[in-house]
């Protein structure tokens, strides 16, 4: 086991070494970044991991000034962020987006990153998505990725998700599992690491995991978007933080 490790180990390396060599000899061919500065936001969530792997990469895109930008209003959909010009370009859900671009918000979608992030956990009264009907789900926030997406999920089986369902938000990012926790919610959209401490406490079960049901499991989840002002002005920075991005996935 211990050599098959090693080997694993000496495989990625050369892969990672590889794939960076050839991203610089890429990176040479095109002009050099309009700006040297990117402001990407904080997001603390796994799903994000791509967009810290690829500090390195940007760096080898010509960017010196990398920024993360903190949530500067946690009960506001991080999206907006974008948006509002607080940051340039930055990995997000696509559920958070789409309200955005459905209002002309100056936000544009630039390419996908990954499926999956999300699990529906149920209490011993939902044994599916029309189980639903008459319950009361956690959310992080009104309009937010988990209220999105499970809109769209309940829709999806010919509910009306604003009136079948009963919503409910807490305080923090983090309200929306404590509700379930305690009993005050029959359901909230899981991401992780939540599904795994939910799993740790033997607390309800899954419903709908997005990374294997269809068809959500065929929609990318995590996209990078950027602000519209920003891509406009400067292509080749973008072009080359998206290509950064892609690489740490």
């Amino acid at each position: 086991m211990a050599h098959t490790r090693r080997q694993f180990l000496a495989e990625l390396s050369a892969l990672t070494v590889g794939s960076t060599l050839l991203g610089s000899r890429y990176a040479h061919a095109d002009p050099p970044p309009e700006t040297k500065t990117i402001r990407l936001l904080h997001l603390p969530a796994i799903c994000a991991a791509p967009q810290y792997v690829a500090e390195e990469f940007l760096r080898l895109e010509g960017f010196e000034n990398i920024q993360y930008v903190e949530l500067t209003d946690t009960k506001t959909p991080g999206a907006y962020h974008i948006a509002k010009g607080l940051a340039d370009i930055s990995m997000w859900d696509l559920p958070a987006l789409i309200p955005l671009l459905d209002a002309n918000e100056p936000v544009v979608v630039l390419a996908g990153v990954h499926a999956g992030c999300f699990e529906l956990f149920g209490n011993s009264s939902v044994d599916g998505i029309r189980d639903l009907k008459g319950k009361t789900i956690a959310v992080s926030v009104i309009g937010g990725s988990e209220y999105v997406l499970l809109s769209s999920i309940i829709a999806y089986v010919g509910m009306d998700p604003r009136k079948d369902v009963r919503w409910i938000t807490g305080t923090k990012v983090r309200d929306s599992m404590r509700l379930f926790v305690d009993k005050k919610a029959d359901a909230f959209l899981a991401f992780a690491p939540q599904p795994q401490e939910i799993r740790n406490k033997k607390i309800g079960r899954v419903i709908l995991n997005t990374a294997q049901d269809r068809p959500w499991s065929q929609y990318f989840c995590c996209v990078i978007a950027g602000n519209r002002e920003f891509v406009r002005k400067n292509p080749i920075a973008t072009k080359r933080a998206i290509r950064a991005i892609l690489k740490g996935a």
